[in-house]
Formats: C-alpha cells, sequence, structure tokens
C-alpha cells in the first residue's frame, strides 16, 4: 500500500471525485452562520443540509469537500483513546437527487483500491450493509467485486434522526491485523462493525431514500440523495501505519514541539503522559481553527467550549512540567501542518496566538482560586473527620475552574482523601441531560419542498441597471401550490425578469408595486427572496387580480432603494476602514443594510476606544469627500481574488461574480446594489458601538440625509444647553460644564464639613445616654446624618472613647431609606456579643437585612418608621445573650 502524507490524502479524494463530475466545495466557516441549530459545523453533511432540505438547489448536484468539524459531546475520551478528536476533517462525496447506489459504491471501491488512487489491499477491506437492504449488498458483490465472506449484515446500518429525511447506510473497514486487534481472534466482537481495535472504520455511505414522518411510517423520498464521510484521521493513520491517529503528520509535529516545552517528558515512555500530549495537540488545533473563523473564549456557547479546550490543555501541560504560557506557541504548527488546505491559520497566525496567550494568562489566575477552592474543602472535610470530597465540589472544580477529574484526584490522594465519583458522574449527567433537551428543540433536516425546487423557470435580475421593468409572469404560488390566477390574498410570484432586488448579503430587499397593462397597481411588493432554483420570488399582497403569461410593470420604490445603496456602500468603506484602524484580524461577523440605517457585525477582542471610533468615521467621510467612482466588475472567482477581492463567510458565489472596488481602497466581491460615486453618500456618522457577544463589536450608523438629521438633533440638544447655562456659543459649554463642576466639588466639600460638625454635636449628647443590661452596656440611638460614613465615623469615635460594650445607631436618609450600624468592643466579642449577629436580629424591623464582623456590622432597610422597633430590638438581644 501507498505511503501518503496527509495532504495526499485530501488532494487525491477531491481529484478522484472532481474526475468524477463533482463540484469541490470550499471547507465551510466552523460557526453555521446560516444554521441557528447548530453550535458548530459539525460534520461534512451540515454545511450541504441546504442542498438536501431543497432551500437552495445546488448548481451541480455533484459535490465533495474536506470540512472542518469540531465536536465536544465527549471531549473526555479525547487523548485517552486513538480516534476521538474535537477537531477533525470530513471527507465526504454528496449526491443531490442525481446519483445513487450504484455509483456511490463502485466509486468508493474505486478510490480505495485503484493503482492509480489509493491502492489499498482489497483483503483487507470489508464493508457492512443494512440487513434489509439487498440491492446495497447486490452491488458491493456483483458490481464492485467484493467477495461474500467480506460483506456483513449489520442491524445498525441505518441512519435516522428521528424525523426527515433518513434511510440505510453501508460501512467500510480496514483490516488493522490481529496483532493490533484488542480481543481474542474468537471474540464474538471481533468482526468489522463489532466493538473492537482491529476493523478500523474509515468510510460510512448513507443512502438517504426515505422520509421518516411524524406518525412513524416511512415514505420514499421525492429526490433520493448520496452522503458520505471519511475521516481524514482515521484513513491517514492507515497509510501511515500508525495505531493511533495521533502517530500522523497530522499530530506528530504538535507533540514534538510540546516534547521540547516539557520537563524532558518524552511521548510513547509514559501512558498517563501521553494522554497529556494528546490532549494538548487535538485541542490547541480546534482551538487555533474556532478562533480563526470568529470564535473568542468566554463563558458562554461557543466561547465556552474554547475556554474550556484552552484550560483542559494548560493543565495537561503542568502535569507535563510546562510551567510558563505555551499553547500560543503552537498555534504557528498548526498553521504549517494545514497549510497545503488551510494557508488562512497562518494568515492569521499572530492573532490567533494573542487570543489564545490572553486566554492562558486569565487562566492562571482562575487556576490559583480553583486550588484555593479544593484546599478550602479539603480541610472543611478533614474537620468534619471525612476523607472523601464531595462529587458536586469535584464537578465545579472541572466545570468551573476547568479541572480535569483526574488531576481533583491526585490532589486528594496527596490529602490522603478521595472524590466521590458517584457524586460527580451523577452531576455530569445532569449536565448531559440539560444539553440534550436544549438540542432537542434544534430543528432536524426537513424533506424537500417539491413546489419550490421544481420551478427551473429562468428569471433575469435587471436591478443593476433599472429600477422599472416589464415582466412575464410565469409562476404563481399561492397556498403552496402552483396556480395560474390568483385573485387576493398573499402570493409568491416569479418573472421572467425583475428590478426588484432578493434579500442578501445583509441588503433588505426591495418593495413596490406591480401595474398591468392599464396602468392599475395590482399588487404591493413587500417582500423578495431567493427561490431555490436562484429566481428572485416576490411575495405580494394581491389587489386585483392576476394570471400567469400575462406581463406587468415592475416598479422599485426608487426612494427607499437609492437610500439602501447609499448604506451599503459605506459598509463596504466601514469594513476597510475597520481593518486600517483596528487591524487586519478583525473581519465582518454580520450586517444588515436598511434604507434608513446600517448595522455592521465585526470581530474584536475588546469595545473600540471613541478616539478609534473617530479615525474610522473620519476615513469613510474623506472617501466620501474624494468624490471615488465605484465600479463593479463581472468576472470568474479566480480572476476575482487576484484582484483581491475580499469575499464573506456569509455570500454564496456563483461561478461568475460581481466585484465591487471603490478605488484600490475597497475591492470586495458583492452582489448588491451601490451608489456610482461616493460623493453620493453625503455624510457617514456612526450612531453607536457595542458589544453583542464574545468578541463580536456592532457598529450602527447612518449616511446621507439621516445623518444630517442625527447630527441636527444633537445639535438643537446643544443649544438647549447653552442657554440653560446662558452661554452664547457652543464651543463654550465644556469650559462652563467644568467650572459648574468644580463649583459642585467645593459646595459637596463644605456639606461634608457642616454634616460632620453636626455629627460631632450629635455624638456629645448621644453617647451620654448608656443603657445597662445584666452588666454589659450599650448605647442605641437614631441620629440625623446624610448616611452610612457619618455613622461609621460616629461608631469610630465611639471605639476610641470606649463609651460603651455595645452600640446602635440609625438614621433615616433623605430617599427614604434606612442604615444602621452596631459595633461591639473587645469584652462584649469576648462574652458571645458579635455586632454581625445583632445587626442580623435588628434589621428586619426596618425591612432590610445585612451583616458583617464581630466588632462591626451594618444593614440598610426601606422602613424609616421601622427604627425605634430596631432599637427596642438590639435591647432584648442583649437580655436574652448577656
Amino acid at each position: 500500500m501507498k505511503k501518503l502524507s496527509s495532504s495526499q490524502v485530501r488532494r487525491m479524494y477531491l481529484e478522484f471525485f472532481k474526475e468524477k463530475g463533482h463540484q469541490i466545495m470550499p471547507s465551510a466557516s466552523l460557526i453555521p452562520h446560516d444554521d441557528p441549530t447548530l453550535l458548530w459545523i459539525n460534520s461534512g453533511v451540515a454545511t450541504m443540509k441546504k442542498f438536501f432540505d431543497g432551500s437552495v438547489v445546488p448548481k451541480n448536484p455533484r459535490l465533495t469537500s474536506s470540512q472542518k468539524s469540531i465536536r465536544t459531546n465527549d471531549i473526555e475520551n479525547v487523548g485517552h483513546t486513538a480516534r476521538h478528536h474535537t477537531l477533525f476533517e470530513m471527507l465526504g462525496n454528496f449526491s443531490v437527487g442525481d446519483y445513487f447506489k450504484e455509483e456511490a459504491i463502485s466509486w468508493a471501491w474505486e478510490l480505495l483500491t485503484s493503482s492509480e488512487w489509493f491502492a489499498m489491499d482489497k483483503e483487507k477491506l470489508y464493508v457492512t450493509v443494512y440487513p434489509k437492504d439487498t440491492e446495497a449488498k447486490r452491488i458491493w458483490h456483483e458490481v464492485a467485486g467484493v467477495a461474500q465472506d467480506h460483506i456483513y449484515e449489520v442491524d445498525d446500518n441505518f441512519w435516522d434522526i428521528g424525523q426527515g429525511p433518513s434511510g440505510p447506510d453501508s460501512e467500510i473497514f480496514y483490516d488493522r491485523g490481529q496483532e493490533l486487534s484488542d480481543l481474542p481472534e474468537d471474540d464474538p466482537e471481533n468482526y468489522p462493525g463489532g466493538e473492537n481495535e482491529r476493523y478500523l472504520e474509515i468510510w460510512n455511505i448513507v443512502f438517504s431514500e426515505f422520509n421518516h414522518k411524524p406518525d412513524g411510517t416511512y415514505e420514499p423520498l421525492p429526490h433520493k440523495n448520496i452522503d458520505t464521510g471519511m475521516g481524514l484521521e482515521r484513513v491517514v493513520s492507515v497509510f501511515q501505519n500508525a495505531p493511533t491517529n495521533f502517530e500522523t503528520d497530522l499530530f506528530l509535529p504538535l507533540i514534538g514541539q510540546t516534547e521540547k516545552f516539557s520537563a524532558g517528558k518524552k511521548y510513547g515512555q509514559s501512558k498517563e503522559d501521553d494522554v497529556s500530549f494528546k490532549v494538548i495537540a487535538d485541542h490547541i488545533r480546534a482551538v487555533t481553527f474556532a478562533i480563526g473563523d470568529g470564535a473568542i473564549p468566554s463563558n458562554e456557547g461557543r466561547g465556552y467550549v474554547i475556554r474550556r479546550l484552552i484550560r483542559r490543555a494548560v493543565m495537561h501541560g503542568q502535569k507535563l512540567g510546562i510551567d510558563h504560557a505555551f499553547l500560543a506557541e503552537l498555534v504557528p504548527v498548526v498553521g504549517q501542518i494545514m497549510e497545503s488546505h488551510y494557508p488562512e491559520v497562518l494568515e492569521q497566525a499572530a492573532y490567533i496566538a494573542k487570543v489564545v496567550r490572553s486566554e492562558e494568562d486569565r487562566f492562571n489566575e482562575t487556576l490559583k482560586d480553583g486550588l484555593e477552592l479544593l484546599n478550602e474543602m479539603i480541610a472543611v472535610a478533614k474537620a468534619k473527620k471525612s476523607k472523601e470530597i464531595s462529587g458536586k465540589t469535584a464537578f465545579k472544580l472541572y466545570d468551573t475552574y476547568g479541572f480535569p477529574i483526574e488531576l481533583t484526584k491526585e490532589y486528594a490522594d496527596d490529602q490522603g482523601m478521595t472524590i466521590d465519583q458517584a457524586g460527580f458522574d451523577d452531576e455530569m449527567k445532569q449536565q448531559k441531560a440539560r444539553a440534550r433537551a436544549a438540542r432537542s428543540d434544534a430543528k432536524s433536516m426537513g424533506v424537500q419542498k417539491r413546489v419550490l425546487t421544481d420551478i427551473k423557470t429562468k428569471s433575469t435580475y435587471v436591478g443593476y441597471d433599472c429600477l422599472q421593468a416589464t415582466g412575464t409572469l410565469k409562476d404563481i404560488i399561492f397556498e403552496d401550490k402552483l396556480v395560474d390566477k390568483v385573485d387576493t390574498g398573499s402570493a409568491q410570484l416569479i418573472f421572467d425578469q425583475t428590478p426588484f432586488y432578493a434579500e442578501m448579503g445583509g441588503q433588505v430587499a426591495d418593495t413596490g408595486i406591480i401595474k398591468d397593462e392599464a396602468g392599475t397597481t395590482v399588487a404591493k411588493v413587500t417582500d423578495v427572496q431567493h427561490a431555490p432554483n436562484g429566481q428572485n420570488m416576490h411575495t405580494v399582497e394581491v389587489l386585483h387580480p392576476l394570471v400567469a403569461e400575462k406581463k406587468y410593470t415592475l416598479e422599485v420604490n426608487q426612494s427607499l432603494h437609492d437610500k439602501t445603496r447609499k448604506n451599503h456602500t459605506a459598509t463596504h468603506l466601514l469594513d476597510q476602514a475597520l481593518r486600517d484602524v483596528l487591524g487586519s484580524h478583525t473581519h465582518q461577523a454580520g450586517s444588515l443594510v436598511e434604507p434608513g440605517y446600517l448595522r455592521f457585525d465585526f470581530t474584536n477582542l475588546g469595545s473600540v476606544t471613541k478616539e478609534d471610533l473617530v479615525k474610522i468615521e473620519r476615513i469613510v467621510n474623506e472617501k466620501i469627500w474624494a468624490n471615488i467612482p465605484v465600479e463593479t466588475i463581472e468576472t470568474d472567482f479566480d480572476s476575482a481574488k487576484k484582484l483581491g477581492a475580499i469575499a464573506l463567510f456569509t455570500e454564496k458565489y456563483g461561478d461568475i461574480v460581481r466585484v465591487v472596488k471603490i478605488d484600490d481602497y475597497s475591492i470586495e466581491l458583492c452582489g448588491g446594489n451601490h451608489v456610482d460615486n461616493t460623493s453620493e453618500l453625503g455624510l457617514f456618522k456612526i450612531t453607536s458601538e457595542s458589544g453583542i457577544g464574545a468578541g463580536v463589536r456592532r457598529i450602527e450608523a447612518v449616511t446621507s440625509k439621516e445623518a444630517y438629521e442625527f447630527l441636527e438633533e444633537h445639535n438643537q440638544l446643544l443649544e438647549e444647553i447653552s442657554g440653560q447655562l446662558k452661554i452664547a456659543q457652543l464651543k463654550e459649554i465644556p469650559h462652563k460644564l467644568t467650572q459648574y463642576q468644580e463649583q459642585i466639588k467645593d459646595l459637596e466639600r463644605q456639606k461634608q464639613a457642616l454634616e460632620d460638625k453636626f455629627a460631632n454635636q450629635q455624638a456629645d449628647a448621644v453617647f451620654k445616654q448608656v443603657e445597662e443590661i445584666k452588666g454589659k452596656t450599650l448605647i442605641k440611638a437614631q441620629v440625623k446624618v446624610s448616611g452610612m460614613a457619618q455613622l461609621r465615623q460616629l461608631a469610630d469615635q465611639w471605639k476610641t472613647q470606649k463609651y460603651s460594650d455595645i452600640l446602635v445607631l440609625a438614621t433615616a436618609t433623605e430617599d427614604g431609606k434606612v442604615n444602621l450600624i452596631a459595633a461591639a468592643d473587645e469584652t462584649a466579642i469576648k462574652a458571645g456579643l458579635k455586632a454581625g449577629d445583632l445587626i442580623k436580629t435588628i434589621a428586619p424591623s426596618v425591612g432590610g437585612g445585612g451583616g458583617g464582623r464581630p466588632d462591626l456590622a451594618q444593614a440598610g432597610g426601606k422602613k424609616p418608621a421601622g427604627i425605634p422597633a430596631a432599637l427596642k430590638a438590639a435591647s432584648e438581644w442583649l437580655k436574652q445573650k448577656a
């Protein structure tokens, strides 16, 4: 068998299926921007969902890809098994209603066994089929030529997610030899598909041919599909004769670099150390790709996954004796390994490493907190003469502080203690149950909508050149059915040509009206979306009957359209200005272009400073004032990239793309509408900047008339302020406000001095009112001071002069609230009379609560009328406790 590198395996797979008429699809972002049901892209087919459910019809029904994916549902197994990974690549070939079982099976066999391609030994390959799928079994034997004794029937070979597309599948296994098996040769599980290490599953072919209905029955799908998956890491381990996936060129460079960081540890010398080496290599791959695709460490969602992976890797680094931040230094190694297919990783390596390093440093602080909690719990357990740390504590260390349970056990062992493993497992089960419950709400892959997918009418968008056009009404969809006429209500229409823009790339759809040949408005266009086959589909409110094959005049609302295209061009300028000011790491994370404003989401670690916002805004306006022509070029994708065009992950690009070029400043692939010259924008003004998630910021802005109105509104506010301040010019406002602020500070200082003087005057009278109870002295009083600060001042004076054993003071503030303070001297504390206990007893009388130290405690409340009761309660408390 050939010895192939991971890059060669990936390239050969894609080239093979390209020769079979497949379109090679780029590896999509790990962040599923068009599928809110997924946290991560978790398989190759996840990116094909839109094709299989019929929401989009691919130009080529044959597709192939090598898709990066993340799964973290069994993260604890990483490093302990030969095949578990958080990030992996899935090689796949897909047929959307085109070829089916015979081609999928025969091509799989050809790729695996042909001397021109993978050249695997046929005798080492086995396949499994669903027992009822006699057709697949026949094809494997009669067409592919697989021996009968190499074909196994397995009941589990049926792919079903509950509802939606489903069907039998066929798995391909490679026999690694009995010497690598973990079971005796005669063990009942020692067969392809059994629980063993000998037969390695390398490929799964799903024959999606049924729709699993809600009532539990199955019906044939209108279009049968092929969905396959070959794990790159697994198949590379075969070609490189590696015992596990980790001894391949995908992981060994990372392990080798980690060895250099460790305290003399070497991979392969200790099973325990090997687990740590594997975890680090696996996790840094996932973290690097996830951050490169726009995710940022945080306490929720994807950010939490990244944070947890980094922390697990850091902890395993410590187990290897690595006592410094090291993960960031592995990022370039990941980039070098994956450069042939993912050059963007090396391009972003500096930014990714910066994010990783920041999180490593943050974890060092968290690590200290976790160790403090663990030591505290050990001390508590020992005080109770227990030798076990609770499962809840162990899980908190694991879940909140990132402590692997193994590490907690080690610390416990050092103290002669054990972990409540059952309690820990129970907490873990509850967490997984919560996660499953959350996932159960997600939508599964739907069944094709025949009405829309079967519409192949040719329709041309002419809105780049005109906003009014005559079009022939070709298709009418009313109540999910194709009809020839519609009289009233809401309907969807497709014309042979249209000036109406369909919502895409953040730009909202055009609206407008449709007129008949007599000039009567027969419908209002309220929305325009892309139909599965790409036509602009108009959602309309029908005013008068519409008939198919008749000509109509389509008129776009020009005013709203013009405002929208201005904001769209401003979005492109803003995108580049952000890169200029913040750095090349920032990239678009979403946008919305409306007539009244624009919204732009982008990645950035922290908030944008006011100074940077001013710079960004200035750059955009300078481009507007420079009167730069906005040029659009239609070309092929590769030529567009050579021009330096930026491609955005939220867009879907065809063979011919539009490049929007604003001089050499901004060059982007974009199918939206734009102005002819930047001067048409007039003015650009940022109205807000905020965070909308971990590492994602949002800028909202306006242009043209809306920008003027925004500034004029603020100008009116300033005029009103200047009138109230009685100044002649707006520029004098800051100076005047500074003067007032200084005056206010002076008045506050004077007020404070008077309050302190008044408090001291009250003290002379208050401290003379001493009550003796069971041999202890108590001073209690309501005083008129401004708040807690004065009460603490009186308490300090009481303590210095030793007026009594216990003090209780109360005051009602101007805003209707109550402040209470209690103090106890050393003799009272020794007698068991603590200020904290006293304050907890009397605070409920004023509708509040509080606490504090044995010598000083305070509380707040909302019932000033309860102050006398609180003071009385202090006396009663002393009678009971003294």
